[in-house]
């Protein structure tokens, strides 16, 4: 049985940062501020928490702020860690436009920047952001389980639960996963396209749908490993959430590398998983404060080409799974 998400983080948070970020130096007493859009969900929730420790392991002092989804909060928060003297601000802002004004406000101050995981739209300003080749990681996943199902053989009717596409990194997915389809066309048809907003209640009732229009069905990526729970209840009501090697099973991948993720893998369900290096993005957000603030000339952006677990390589790869690490 799969523990709930908060007991998966609270309970097992030592794993992950004697698992984490790696290079351990002193802060020098310099105080970060830290500001996340939302906690929600088991990824921001883990990537916050990473951040955390590893900054203060390493000598920072650390001020916190969650904006709950409200843009203009956040901006008054980033305001506010610039009135109390931080060093530098390490921020996973709401979306790529209510970014822009962060930018401004610290370039204002001289005050070093860094998005995590969510860039800026183009912008004059100076920033650093870490952040997945969301196109890269979803067209390898999707490569991949293309591989898998050309083995086994026959035709495939595809179905995607897409994200909300005013962000960046969902219309990065959705680019790969097509991608990567368009190279298997031979094979595979996309036969339906489910905007899910990053909502459950949307991704269950429009995958159920899909499902039901389409019983042929039997290729699934997800956008996100979040999303697993409304994906899985939609295939078990059409009979389809099937362990590989079974009849009927839908070869079934997703993106983000969470601990949900990480026991579908282990109990045989899930064929590949987009792996985002939380480990990778920390260290490097981390070293970009610090490179910034001694004068170093900071690229704009960090990638993080993250790789693909899958049953073929479970066992050397869940090391760098930060969800099987929690």
């Amino acid at each position: 049985m799969l523990l709930t998400r908060r007991e998966m983080v609270n309970g097992c948070l030592a794993t992950l940062v004697l698992s984490g970020c790696g290079k351990r130096s002193s802060g020098d007493s310099v105080t970060i501020g830290l500001a996340f859009d939302t906690l929600q969900t088991e990824f921001w929730e883990a990537s916050f928490r990473i951040f955390k420790s590893e900054l203060k392991k390493q000598g920072f002092r650390v001020l916190e702020a969650v904006a709950d989804g409200d843009a203009s909060r956040q901006l008054d928060q980033i305001t506010g860690f610039i009135t109390r003297g931080v060093q530098g601000i390490i921020v996973a802002p709401k979306d790529a436009n209510t970014a822009i004004p962060l930018v401004k406000r610290a370039n204002r101050s001289d005050i070093p920047i860094v998005f995590f995981n969510r860039p800026p739209a183009e912008n004059e300003g100076r920033y650093v952001a870490v952040t997945a080749d969301n196109f890269a990681i979803s067209e390898a996943t999707v490569s991949y389980m293309a591989e898998v199902a050309r083995r086994k053989g026959g035709r495939y009717q595809a179905l995607a639960l897409l994200g909300d596409l005013g962000d960046m990194n969902s219309i990065g997915r959705r680019d790969g996963f097509l991608a990567a389809v368009e190279k298997n066309s031979d094979i595979i048809e996309v036969v339906a396209q489910v905007p899910t907003d990053w909502n459950q209640e949307k991704a269950q009732s429009g995958a159920t749908a899909a499902l039901s229009a389409n019983p042929g069905i039997n290729f699934v990526f997800s956008s996100s490993d979040f999303l697993f729970p409304s994906l899985i209840s939609a295939l078990r009501s059409a009979n389809k959430y099937r362990k590989i090697g079974e009849q009927d099973h839908v070869t079934l991948g997703g993106f983000d590398g969470d601990a949900t993720a990480y026991q579908m893998l282990k109990e045989g369900y899930l064929d590949a998983d987009g792996v985002q290096n939380l480990y990778f993005e920390c260290e490097n957000s981390i070293t970009a404060i610090r490179e910034w603030n001694q004068g170093t000339d900071m690229p704009k952006l960090i990638e993080d080409k993250g790789f693909v677990i899958h049953q073929g390589n479970l066992v050397d790869a869940k090391s760098r799974m930060w969800g099987a690490n929690i």
